[in-house]
């Protein structure tokens, strides 16, 4: 088995770290505490071709492949989670989807702008009261009777780039009496009346990545704004967000790998008793363990990157391999940043070192795009074939 990177995938990720190193890292702190949309930061990503790492050149993205994209989100999570939250977004959530079920005018029209970072996108899936059952939403979108539009009424929480967005893919009841085959998926301007978003989410962490609740007033969506055919939202929500959850895997793998380093770099510094603290046996454990985890994290996540470019010819759902990935590497990402704060000690505590931003950030890759606890339901199901 060759592990080699290519040529394309060992530039970008240079690309990314180069642009985390320079431009992300001395904000990162600043935008935590101030909790704003780092605007800027993300203008210049866009230009750099990291908000559309997949999408093909003639939608405006860069053309790479599946594995360039988990090295360059690994790389800017490394500098900052809140940052590589919106890449992420705009890159699986939002751009993947269309480019996997949309129309070609859809992909001309939607896809171009965000993957150019002229535009940020967003995905509503999540609702004030479906959350890891996401087919228990209420948000209905009922078609006119002239066939032209549907009008959309409801709510969605927790949408990440929310406040900022322009775009968005959404899921809401066309068929309520079907349940979760009754769900259809659509492509949303932000800007139109009756999309009305409400406050900033005041988070524990990625506090620079605006998450907010959205509110639907009789919005108008053309029926040349459905993405698929009706009934099919749910498989496609549930397909993006296996390939979503790979990235969440390179995001929370930049966190861990973070954590580690800042550790190692301070074991061999810190002096107790005498001694440098990394020659204790109990720090020593530690660092063992942050190491393992890290390198079987990352063999997961570039396994699952792996089967989502292999998916793109055969059209095969990855849903194992980014289930895996994403529980390993959110798990490692807390338990790094735990023993890292631990072994620092107070300093650790204190915000004057990026520890505690690490341990809070990683909590969130346990949670958002199905938690550990679906993750393990998922990966069970999938084994055992039972329901």
């Amino acid at each position: 088995m060759n592990f080699t990177l290519t040529e394309n995938q060992l530039m970008i990720q240079a690309a990314a770290r180069e642009f985390a190193r320079k431009e992300v890292a001395p904000v990162a702190a600043q935008f935590d505490s101030s909790g704003e949309f780092p605007r800027e930061t993300i203008r210049k990503a866009g230009e750099l071709g990291f908000m559309g790492v997949e999408v093909p050149q003639e939608y405006g993205g860069a053309g790479l492949d599946s594995i360039c994209y988990v090295l360059m989100m690994e790389e800017i999570a490394y500098a900052d989670a809140a940052h590589s939250t919106i890449v992420s977004v705009n890159n699986t959530l939002y751009n993947n989807g269309i480019l996997q079920f949309g129309s070609e005018a859809q992909k001309q029209r939607f896809v171009t702008p965000v993957a150019s970072g002229a535009a940020i996108g967003c995905y509503g899936l999540t609702e004030p009261q479906s959350g890891s059952d996401a087919a228990n939403m209420r948000t209905r979108a009922v078609l006119a009777a002239d066939g032209s539009h549907y009008l959309l009424n409801g709510k969605k929480a927790w949408i990440t780039s929310g406040p900022v967005a322009d775009y968005m893919v959404m899921f809401a009841l066309t068929s309520p009496e079907k349940k979760a085959k009754g769900i259809t998926a659509f492509i949303l301007d932000c800007n139109q009346a009756g999309f009305i978003r409400g406050k900033i989410e005041p988070k524990l962490g990625i506090r620079a990545s605006a998450t907010c609740e959205i509110q639907f007033a009789d919005y108008k969506i053309p029926v040349a704004n459905r993405l698929g055919e009706e009934g099919n939202g749910f498989a496609i929500a549930m397909t993006i967000l296996d390939q979503g959850r790979v990235g969440i895997a390179a995001q929370a793998n930049g966190i861990a790998r973070a954590a580690y380093d800042a550790a190692l770099h301070y074991v061999k510094e810190r002096r107790a008793f005498g001694a440098p603290i990394g020659s204790f046996q109990m720090i020593q454990a530690k660092i063992a363990d942050m190491k393992t985890r890290l390198s079987a994290s990352r063999l997961l996540m570039l396994q699952a990157a792996w089967a989502k470019q292999a998916a793109k010819s055969t059209g095969a759902r990855t849903t194992t391999e980014g289930s895996m990935a994403k529980l390993f590497a959110s798990e490692t990402a807390m338990f790094n940043a735990h023993a890292a704060l631990q072994i620092h000690g107070g300093i650790g505590y204190s915000k004057e070192m990026p520890l505690e931003r690490y341990f809070r950030d990683a909590k969130i890759t346990e949670i958002y795009e199905g938690t550990s606890e679906i993750q393990r339901i998922v990966i069970a199901r999938q084994e055992t074939g039972l329901r």
